[in-house]
């Protein structure tokens, strides 16, 4: 395989960092990366089996099962903010293993409604948080929620070591890794202080009750050699982080700051854990590449963490019932009989009162980088060509024959350590572009920590690519760089690439490559605030559209003319969205429809975006998350209002209530969802295309990091 992460195979830790260092293509300027320290402040297990699913990316040191591993700063993390994907990745019978990194201690008060706070007991609220773990991983395993569970301890580099708690019900596997580090060490040290500070050194805190009989120490580099270390002894093929780059957030009387760090929407652990995880990814890589000489197979998928307080809800009743039940378990009760003396659950997170909470995490899950997994496109011989990013790097997958269903190995090409988000488009002269966002450093104690746009453009239609150019961000601010979303681009009949990006401040900007292959300079277009989740496409003018959700109606920019400017388009009256993209096609009239829910709606809505089309309900298309959408040929019809004669119909691609795929053709009353054959559980946003000969051809990415293709027949609607 042709892998950027190649290494001498003498080459030492600083070697293998470096090298992941070199993968960036421009020079980057140092920062300060601590948070706020800028100016802007029991059923039986589903198969894993997949159609056409793609063969390994590492035939030599992996194979085709998959583990999801998840680093959370605190007990409940996951529960809070990943859920509800990690719970249908355990439910499809991919094991789980979930590393908490703080011991979640905060002021030791395990606090019950209604009653006289208890007094301050740091290990044992420690150890009770690490029970309502157990009891809530027990109940998703289908188990009594007191189970109990094989506890031991880890020998982890550095001398570390770290409580593990096993579980396992059939196919369905469960281990917790308890690092514990205090959330408040000697010193008045926190998490921040360990990212950024060099020196710094930080204890464990031993839980009431622990197998681990003695604390440890954590330096910067012990926690991403840990990390990594956890990462090679279970080879995840999905790694679950919190958010590294959190949006900058303004803190009021109308918007108090809550649980907040100073000038972010997230909590200042959950910061500094998730951009110690992507080092030890990039470590990691960079070391498992060196000794195996291919690159490990995983993806990832990074949530927003207290962003949910400040936008939309997008779960549904359902789904939120389901996260609801999970969430207390964990909580628990005094009146349990756990058998824990320290405690049976966060006293403060049971029963109703995470529903109750004006704060809303509950109510909510959103991706850092909510692009689609992966980008579908076509060859010219008419085989299905999709683009991704694969142990962190972008990748490409072919298919072995037109029409088979299977991708072939896929082609390394390099670029990482790249988000899990890729735009490709292809040029009007036929060449593939790929844009994605990269890491640039990830320095920690005082460095840099930068992020940049980067693309990848073939020489010719069918040809080689050229090397990775570096494009910046829209940003001067390194910190504000940080915080621009994943690229989305359309191609243009012009010959033009038109590049655009969320911004620090969440509004939109372009950069757009002209017909001869050169970028023009970042522009800003304005707009009210808006989520990442950028949805472009072209209409039947050769015009430029792009549509975002924001907090009270969806914005829209588009192209008055075909080769004009890109601007901001008066609202129109749009109802607020709930989720953080929004499917949008070409109407047989040439004007833009709009498929999307209103927040904690169960099924999504049609609008027109000029009143090309009556607004009304998707009654059957029960589920949650994005949604695709794309104008195909009415199944059995020949004559209609179609550009070309042809009668047509909107192709929708989104979840179901319970995560599986599912498409539907048509809007109308009459009209129902097909659900994707074994209940195919997908990472991240699967992508729709709707090619002209192939028809419809649904592509994602599983837990075990494979890719699958799925051609859904327009005779099974119905």
């Amino acid at each position: 395989m042709n892998s950027r992460w190649t290494l001498p195979a003498r080459a030492t830790r600083r070697q293998a960092l470096a090298a992941v260092a070199a993968l960036t293509a421009a020079a980057a300027t140092g920062c300060s990366s601590r948070p706020g320290a800028s100016a802007a402040p029991a059923a039986p297990a589903r198969t894993t089996s997949s159609p056409g699913a793609a063969e390994p990316f590492t035939p030599a040191v992996g194979d085709k099962r998959g583990t999801l591993l998840q680093v959370m700063a605190h007990p409940d993390d996951d529960l809070y903010f990943m859920n509800p994907d990690n719970e249908h990745v355990l439910r499809s019978g991919v094991p789980v293993v979930s590393v908490y990194v703080t011991a979640g201690e905060a002021l030791g008060l395990n606090k019950v409604a209604g009653r006289p706070l208890p007094p301050p007991d740091k290990a044992a609220y420690s150890a009770a948080r690490h029970q309502g773990l157990r009891q809530a991983y027990a109940q998703m395993l289908g188990l009594n929620q007191f189970t109990p569970w094989q506890r031991s301890v880890l020998n982890l580099p550095g001398g570390v070591k770290a409580e593990s708690n096993v579980l396992a019900n059939g196919a369905r596997r469960v281990r917790l890794i308890f690092l514990n580090i205090a959330m408040l060490s000697e010193g008045q040290l926190r998490m921040p202080d360990l990212w950024d500070t060099p020196g710094t050194v930080m204890r464990t805190l031993l839980a009431e009750g622990s197998p681990v009989a003695h604390p440890s120490s954590y330096v910067h580099q012990t926690l991403v050699d840990v990390l990594a270390e956890i990462m090679d002894r279970y080879r995840p093929t999905l790694i679950h982080t919190l958010d590294p780059d959190p949006d900058f957030q303004v803190h009021d009387a109308l918007r108090p700051k809550d649980n907040d760090q100073p000038g972010c929407s997230d909590h200042r652990d959950h910061t500094p854990v998730a951009l110690f995880t992507w080092k030890a990814i990039a470590q990691w890589a960079a070391e498992s590449t060196r000794r195996d000489h291919q690159a490990p197979r995983f993806t990832t998928t990074s949530f927003r963490g207290y962003y949910n307080q400040r936008w939309p809800h997008n779960l549904p009743p359902a789904v939120l019932a389901q996260k609801a039940r999970v969430i207390k378990a964990y909580g628990g009760s005094p009146e349990w009989k756990c058998g824990e003396s320290a405690g049976c659950g966060d006293y403060s997170q049971g029963g109703v009162r995470p529903l109750k909470n004006r704060k809303g995490w509950i109510r909510s899950t959103h991706y850092r980088y909510p692009s689609a997994l992966p980008t579908p496109t076509t060859d010219r011989e008419g085989r299905l060509v999709a683009y991704g990013i694969l142990g962190a790097q972008a990748v490409r997958w072919r298919e072995t024959a037109r029409g088979s269903g299977r991708f072939g190995a896929p082609l390394g090409l390099g670029g990482g350590p790249l988000a899990p988000g890729l735009s490709a488009v292809t040029d009007s002269a036929g060449r593939q572009v790929l844009l994605a966002l990269r890491f640039a450093a990830l320095d920690g104690q005082g460095g840099a920590n930068l992020r940049e746009i980067v693309a990848l453009e073939q020489r010719r239609p069918g040809g080689p690519f050229r090397a990775w150019t570096g494009l910046g961000t829209p940003e001067a601010d390194p910190e504000h760089g940080r915080r621009v979303g994943c690229p989305t681009a359309v191609a243009t009949p012009d010959g033009k690439v038109h590049l655009f990006v969320r911004t620090a401040e969440k509004a939109l900007a372009t950069r757009v490559r002209d017909a001869d292959g050169r970028w023009g300079p970042w522009q800003r277009l304005g707009g009210a605030e808006i989520q990442d989740g950028l949805t472009a496409l072209v209409d039947r003018e050769g015009r430029a559209h792009v549509v975002a959700p924001g907090r009270d109606t969806v914005h829209h920019w588009s192209q008055e003319k075909p080769g004009g400017p890109v601007t901001l388009r008066p609202a129109a009256g749009l109802p607020r969205p709930g989720g953080n993209q929004i499917g949008a096609a070409i109407a047989p009239d040439g004007s833009l429809s709009l498929v999307y829910r209103t927040p904690a709606a169960t099924v999504p809505a049609l609008h027109g975006t000029e009143g090309g089309a009556e607004n009304r309900t998707v009654r059957h298309f029960e589920g949650y998350g994005a949604i695709a959408a794309h104008t195909v040929p009415e199944p059995g019809k020949e004559g209609g209002d179609g550009e070309d004669g042809k009668a047509t119909a909107l192709l929708l691609l989104g979840r179901s209530l319970d995560g599986d795929v599912q498409v539907q053709w048509g809007t109308g009353p009459d009209d129902r969802p097909l659900r994707s054959p074994g209940h195919l559980t997908p990472v991240g946003i699967p992508a729709l295309l709707a090619d002209p000969d192939q028809g419809a051809c649904v592509v994602g990415i599983a837990p075990n990091a494979t890719p699958w293709i799925w051609r859904p027949r327009p005779t099974s609607r119905a």
